[in-house]
């Protein structure tokens, strides 16, 4: 199928089927809004999965297409053009997925590939920790294999969906004494058990999709661990890199489609004509274009020379000006909170703060591209 046809066919069945009993859902979810409609986006991604529209990039061995980076691309981008509903899935379609048919063994694909294919299983990730928010390697959550099963002890923080997931796949240290990058490993662990507690973390939009999780003395099969133990370093920057893949650029359509936005409001309350809010609306669309274009001549590679990092930083400075330009053109009436509720400019704004913080901080992909990629001499650590 050419690439046309293709963008024709998803186009056409989005059109016809965000109609009706799912129109209402135009525009609900994501970053800071994961609370909108949730039971009923799950629907809606049972719904895309029933009709094939789940798992695209994978093997067709696995349940997927099969489909080219090009036309995972273009799915992005026509769903985002389309206002359907943030997925709820997307942790175990985008990342763990992928980390399975890249790292795991028959036994565990064959368990999890289905119910993440069909949405019947939801996934949460389990990285970051109280002392080890992107420094990923100074976690201390443990992990010990007693007969069966790994006993796993500790907390994690900044949980996205954590308080609906069924499953997470968790950074463990299983080497007592490691220190860094050695010693950890790769664990899927039941959310649903007595060892497992989820407490919310209620943020500045109000909404709590972030969550503290503690495991104490919780327990998953010993041979839910993928690749080797004590090698889960390499597994979890698999993931990490999947996490920064064709999906992006959907995202920077729901980002277009926030600057066109603030632009109509810009004009409508003649903000516009102000020269310094116009020089920065058309540096903010010009920043838009570059982060498209950077994206699409990395695409497929393998990340060893910086992309992600330099990806990540792009796309949370801009959106973090974004909603800081925002707030500008509303002018004071963005001050304020209505009956106590935000409206769109003031969640943006807020939410948006937490972009260069979440999946890798600004200073820990600076450090990556300074050390890993130009060679410069390396921060020092404990």
């Amino acid at each position: 199928m050419s690439d046309d046809v293709f963008r024709q066919r998803i186009r056409e069945w989005l059109d016809d089927n965000l109609s009706e009993h799912f129109a209402p859902l135009k525009g609900l979810g994501g970053p800071g809004r994961e609370h909108e409609a949730f039971d009923e986006r799950l629907e809606w991604d049972r719904y895309l999965a029933a009709a094939g529209w789940t798992c695209l990039g994978w093997p067709v061995e696995y349940g997927g297409r099969a489909a080219s980076i090009a036309q995972q691309v273009i799915f992005h981008e026509e769903y985002a053009r389309a206002q359907a509903p943030a997925r709820v899935s997307h942790i175990g379609e985008e990342l763990l997925g992928p980390t399975l048919i890249a790292f795991g063994t028959d036994a565990q694909r064959a368990r999890f590939l289905p119910g993440i294919n069909d949405v019947s299983d939801l996934w949460c990730q389990g990285y970051s920790e109280p002392g080890a928010g992107s420094d990923l390697a100074a976690v201390s959550t443990s992990a010990v294999l007693d007969g069966d099963s790994w006993v796993i002890d500790g907390q994690k923080v900044w949980t996205s969906l954590a308080h609906l997931a069924d499953w997470a796949f968790v950074i463990a240290r299983t080497e007592k004494g490691s220190k860094r990058h050695a010693g950890l490993s790769y664990l899927l662990v039941p959310m649903k058990q007595p060892g497992v507690s989820v407490r919310p973390i209620t943020q500045l939009t109000g909404t709590s999709e972030f969550n503290e999780v503690f495991f104490d003395s919780a327990r998953t099969e010993s041979d839910l661990v993928v690749g080797e133990p004590g090698q889960g370093w390499k597994v979890a920057m698999g993931t990490l890199s999947f996490e920064r893949g064709v999906s992006t650029l959907g995202q920077q359509v729901g980002f277009a489609r926030e600057l066109d936005a603030i632009i109509d409001v810009a004009r409508r309350n003649g903000s516009a004509e102000d020269p310094v809010v116009r020089e920065k609306l058309t540096r903010a669309y010009i920043g838009l274009r570059v982060m498209r274009a950077y994206a699409l001549s990395t695409l497929g590679g393998t990340g060893d020379n910086g992309e992600d990092s330099v990806s990540k930083l792009l796309w949370a400075n801009w959106h973090r000006g974004l909603g800081e330009l925002a707030m500008e053109v509303v002018g004071a009436p963005s001050l304020l909170a209505h009956d106590g509720e935000l409206d769109e400019w003031q969640r943006l704004y807020l939410f948006t703060r937490a972009d260069t913080i979440y999946g890798g901080s600004n200073e820990i992909q600076r450090n990556i591209i300074s050390e890993r990629v130009l060679g410069l001499p390396r921060e020092a650590r404990p």
